[in-house]
């Protein structure tokens, strides 16, 4: 029978893959929705920000968790903590984890307001916001960079 054959181990590789997909598929999305507000309906940038906010706080972070948990569980069931791609990809997370809450989530709080009053100046998106704008989007190149090294390390086991 096929349920005897599955383990809790495979039931844990299938969420920690389902919370890798949720928590960091989004994110590959996020430039080419800026790009495609700010030509198309620039006034809907406070809109675009409120939903990562939201994306951010409701999705990203706390299936980042699940992540985390589930990877914790996957290593200590199958393999040694201290094997460089696991600790390699461990590292990654802890980096992404405080790029979510010191970068990420006051970024998009702000451009939220930013984009709100340059909404309502009638002026388009402000030096200050463009400023703040090329940050997040410098730092949100580092994180699909940062999301892409994990997954090569997962994939590729180096030391293994």
């Amino acid at each position: 029978m096929l349920i005897q054959g599955i383990l809790v181990y495979d039931i844990v590789l299938t969420v920690h893959i389902l919370a890798v997909v949720l928590a960091f598929g989004v994110t590959f999305a996020y430039p080419v929705l800026d790009a495609y507000v700010r030509k198309s309906s620039p006034g809907d940038l406070v809109t675009l920000h409120r939903f990562q906010v939201v994306l951010t706080q409701r999705l990203i972070q706390p299936t980042m968790v699940v992540v985390l948990l589930a990877g914790l569980y996957l290593a200590l069931d199958r393999y040694d903590l201290g094997k460089p791609w696991i600790s390699a990809a461990f590292a990654i997370l802890i980096v992404m984890f405080g790029l979510a809450g010191a970068v990420f989530t006051p970024s998009e709080k702000n451009l939220v307001v930013l984009a709100e009053r340059d909404r309502q100046s009638g002026n388009g998106p402000s030096p200050e916001y463009e400023a703040q704008a090329r940050r997040l989007a410098i730092f949100g190149s580092v994180w699909l960079l940062l999301v892409i090294a994990a997954i090569f390390v997962m994939t590729v086991k180096p030391g293994a």
